[in-house]
This record gives structure tokens, sequence and C-alpha cells, in this order.
């Protein structure tokens, strides 16, 4: 377990040279009147100690603060924008729901390294966390060290050891669009994705099950200008095939958009599908066909496992949340 008392501002401040005073201001925010140097070496120093000061004695003096902290990684896929993504933003609006219901305080925070996430649990003294969109490799690291009861609400999992996590039938959601493409007489289909592992793989996988043949798959860049230029590149590879299978609605709806500019229409031209029912699928123009994630109740389903997590420490349990295939406009029948 963790051990936040094992080391003490003093001994930072002796280490450094400098008071304790100085160590103190830069752990709580005052560094007005300190300068960038030094406050990069106090920072730098009580992350190599491990320093982890417990702000929850001060501010919160109660065993239980009510607070359930949300955690989202700051993807460099994001470009900056985490928050605004679709599939965050749907996540956060409906969980925010959840928490509330169960007379919970909902606190959110952004971080890209995991590490941050023990010592933002640790200060805020948390009963619970929900995280999303970490890799597997880091989620037993993470239960090692904290104390709190968490939920993966994004999270890919093989062989994990009391970890709870709550996950989308994503084979299935893959599996439904080939179905539905194979119906509309769509037989040349390519798959387009950021990457083939974890959740991605799944749908590929799904989708080449319900087209019940192998599909070509195509890696894009996650950065939007370097997307942009690949498309570019390859338009006239993308225009070979009749339907194209995006493993998210951002990809599916950022391409239509590029496809547009060049004067390419979907679905007369080529059909477009995507995945998570976000509301900006469901207001394009065409509207595109998704496959839904139920974000209403897979939220529903992290904040009951949460609380009973909290009630009865050292449990733990995976579920599923099925998922539906939204018929829009952006699919054209070939038959």
């Amino acid at each position: 377990m963790w051990n936040e008392n094992k080391v003490r501002i003093s001994d930072i401040a002796e280490e450094l040279g400098v008071s304790t005073a100085t160590v103190s201001n830069v752990l709580h925010g005052k560094t007005q009147k300190i300068s960038d140097a030094t406050v990069k070496k106090v920072e730098k120093k009580l992350e190599e100690r491990g320093y982890i000061p417990n702000m929850a004695a001060t501010l919160l003096a109660r065993n239980n603060s009510r607070i359930i902290g949300v955690i989202v990684n700051d993807h460099v896929k994001y470009e900056g924008h985490t928050l605004e993504d679709p599939f965050v933003s749907a996540s956060l609006n409906h969980l925010a729901d959840e928490i509330a219901k169960k007379n919970y305080f909902f606190m959110i925070k952004k971080v890209n390294n995991i590490n941050e996430i023990i010592s933002f649990s640790s200060m805020w003294n948390m009963d619970g966390m929900i995280v999303i969109g970490f890799c597997e490799e880091d989620f037993q690291n993470l239960r090692d060290h904290i104390r709190i009861p968490f939920v993966l609400y994004d999270g890919y999992m093989t062989g994990q050891e009391r970890i709870s996590n709550v996950k989308i039938d994503d084979v299935d959601g893959g599996r439904q669009v080939g179905r539905y493409l194979k119906k509309q007489g769509h037989n040349k289909v390519l798959c387009i994705s950021d990457n083939y592992i974890y959740m991605d793989l799944d749908r590929y996988n799904g989708l080449c099950e319900g087209l019940k043949r192998e599909v070509d798959r195509m890696v894009i860049p996650m950065k939007i200008d370097e997307r942009i230029d690949f498309y570019e590149k390859n338009l006239k590879k993308i225009m070979k095939y009749t339907a194209i299978f995006a493993v998210s609605d951002y990809y599916a709806l950022d391409l239509m958009a590029f496809l547009s500019r060049k004067g390419i229409y979907v679905p007369k031209d080529i059909s477009v599908v995507g995945f998570d029912g976000s509301l900006s699928a469901l207001r394009s123009i065409p509207k595109l066909t998704t496959v839904d994630q139920n974000n209403p109740l897979r939220a529903k389903m992290a904040m009951d496992l949460l609380a009973k997590m909290i009630k009865n420490p050292g449990y733990f349990e995976e579920k599923v949340v099925p998922v539906n295939l939204l018929e829009g406009d952006s699919v054209i029948c070939l038959e």
C-alpha cells in the first residue's frame, strides 16, 4: 500500500537547500513569488520522492467525502480537446446524472499519465473513481497503489485481478455492422482506425464475422492535419470500396467532411458507418448509420457497480453493455 507519510516537507526542503515554506507554497500552488526554475526543481523532487500531501486531512474532515472522481485519459489523439470528444462528453454527461442520483459529488480530472491518478485520489480522499480511456497494462499498477474502489468505464482487460470493468459488446457491434452492409449488398468494405488492438480489433473482427469474409483495413493518423494529408494521398484507394466502416463516429464524420470537400457524396458515391451513437452522428447530414453504445445504461451500470464496491470492499465484477445498430442515411443499398 502507498505510504504518503514516508517523506516530509522538511526532507524535501533540506535536500534542495530551500525553505520548508517554499516547498509548502509549491504544493499549494502559491508560486507567484517563486522563480520558475525553483518551482520546477521542487516539483521534480516531490515526484522523485513520491511525496503526496494528504489534503483530505485538512479539507475533508470526515471519513466519507461523498466525492466520486471521474478520471479521463488526456490522450494525444484528442489534440487538446479531450472533453469535447463526442464519446467523452456523452459519457461525462450521463455519469454526472448517475452520480448525483446516488447523492455523491462529481469531480473530473484529465491526466495523461496514469500515475497522476494515485496522487489525485489521495489528495481528495475520494470514495470511489470511474476511469476512462487507459490501456490494459496500466490497470493492475493502479489497483496495487490505491485503496479506494474504481471502475473502468472504457477498459479492455484480459486476466486482470480485482478490477471492475463496464465494457460494451464491441464484437457484436462490429458484427451488426457487417451483417447490415452485407444485407445492403456491400462486398467491398474497408475498415479504418488509428490502431488495430483492444476494442478496435474486436470491432474489426466482428465486422468480418458479420460479412463472413476478411475485410481490408487501413491505419489512419491520429492528428487531423496528418489524417487529411493521408486521405489525400490514398483517395483513389479509398474509392475502390463501396462502404467504409470507421471504428468511431469521430473518424466517420471526419471522413465524410473530407469526401464532401472533394465533391464525393455519402451515400451516393460511397457509404459510411460509424461507431458510438454520438449526438453529432444523429444530427449529421446525411444522418450517420452508427452503433449505439447506450451511454445512459452504461453510466448507470458503472455507478451501480461502484456503489456496490464502496459498500463491499474487495468486490469486483465485469459487466457487458449490449449495443444496437442505428440505421441512418449514410448507407445506400446496392441490390
